[in-house]
């Protein structure tokens, strides 16, 4: 019996923990930018591309 609120004790000491870290997160800006990460795969496909001419270019050199 005595196991179980040993666990007990771990879990909520775990949740709060959980708690603290996302309390955190949203309290540093973690979670402000909603937008750009759904259009920045859009744009992935340019910058590696750019990226290739810009090392080409370099090699040339």
């Amino acid at each position: 019996m005595s196991v179980l609120f040993i666990l007990i004790g771990t879990s909520i000491v775990v949740a709060i923990g959980f708690l603290v870290a996302f309390l955190w997160s949203v309290k540093t800006g973690q979670y402000d930018d909603d937008y750009t990460p759904s259009v920045r795969m859009l744009f992935d496909d340019e910058l590696v591309a750019k990226n290739k001419v810009d090392s080409n270019k370099k090699n040339r050199l």
